[in-house]
C-alpha cells in the first residue's frame, strides 16, 4: 500500500493527460487553481477517491513549463512514473522496504517540489524509488541512510505551490540506476530518450498492481 487505498476494492479513475484527450485544449494548465479543479471535479463526479495514470503516457500537459521546454532541446513528454492524485495531506506509505538514499526541495515550476529517494535491494540487484510532490514537512527528520519499513508513513502529498505547483498528486519511478544523481531523477523525458529511460524506469505498476491499468505504447 502507498496510499490508504484499496486499488482491488476502491473507486479510482484512470485520467487520460495525452493529445487524446480534448479537454485538455481548453483548459489553461499554467493556472494551478484551474488545473487543480479541473483534476479533482473529475475524481468528484465518477466518485473516485483518487486518480491514476499514466505511465509511459506521451503527454500534453508538460507544455506549461519551461522546466520541460526549452529552445535549446527537445521537449520532454513522455512521463516515466505513475501518478496518484489525491487531496493534500494524504499519507504516503513505503510499498517495499528500503533506507533512505536522498532527497531534496526541486522547486521549479512544474518540479516535482519536495523529492525522496529510496534504495532498495532485491533479487535482482538494487532498486530505487522515487516520491515526488510532497510537503517540506516530509523531509525534515530524514537523513540518508535511514531505515524505512514497508507499509511505513514516509511522507505526505503537498499543496500547491509546495509541491511543486501542481494539482496535489503523488509521483511515483522507479529506477534502476541513478546515474549519479541525488534528490531528483528525470520523472519525463523526450520521445529521442524514451526507450533509454524505458529500460531504466521500470513500470511501477509491478508494485502497485492496479487493475486495469495497462502501460501505454
Amino acid at each position: 500500500m502507498i496510499l490508504p487505498v484499496d486499488f482491488q476494492t476502491d473507486p479510482y479513475l484512470i485520467l487520460d493527460f495525452s493529445a487524446a484527450n480534448p479537454d485538455l485544449a481548453a483548459l489553461d494548465l499554467t493556472n494551478t487553481a484551474t488545473f487543480s479543479a479541473y483534476v479533482f471535479g473529475k475524481l468528484r463526479d465518477a466518485g473516485a477517491r483518487v486518480g491514476v495514470g499514466g505511465y509511459n503516457e506521451h503527454r500534453t500537459i508538460y507544455r506549461r513549463s519551461n522546466h520541460f521546454n526549452t529552445a535549446q532541446a527537445e521537449p520532454r513528454e513522455i512521463h516515466l512514473g505513475i501518478d496518484l492524485w489525491a487531496e493534500a495531506g494524504t499519507p504516503v506509505f513505503a510499498p517495499v522496504p528500503g533506507i533512505v538514499h536522498s532527497f531534496q526541495d526541486n522547486a521549479n515550476f512544474g518540479d516535482y517540489g519536495p523529492t525522496i529517494i529510496l534504495e532498495h535491494q532485491t533479487a535482482d540487484g538494487v532498486l530505487y524509488s522515487l516520491y515526488g510532490h510532497l510537503t517540506r514537512a516530509s523531509l525534515v527528520s530524514l537523513y540518508e541512510g535511514k531505515p524505512i519499513e514497508a507499509g511505513e508513513k514516509l511522507a505526505e502529498i503537498g499543496p500547491y505551490p509546495e509541491n511543486g505547483d501542481w494539482p496535489p498528486h503523488l509521483h511515483f519511478q522507479l529506477m534502476t540506476d541513478m546515474l549519479g544523481l541525488r534528490g531528483d531523477f528525470p520523472g519525463v523525458c523526450s520521445l529521442t530518450d524514451r526507450a533509454k529511460f524505458l529500460a531504466l524506469c521500470p513500470d511501477p505498476n509491478q508494485l502497485l498492481r492496479i487493475p486495469g491499468l495497462y502501460a501505454s505504447t
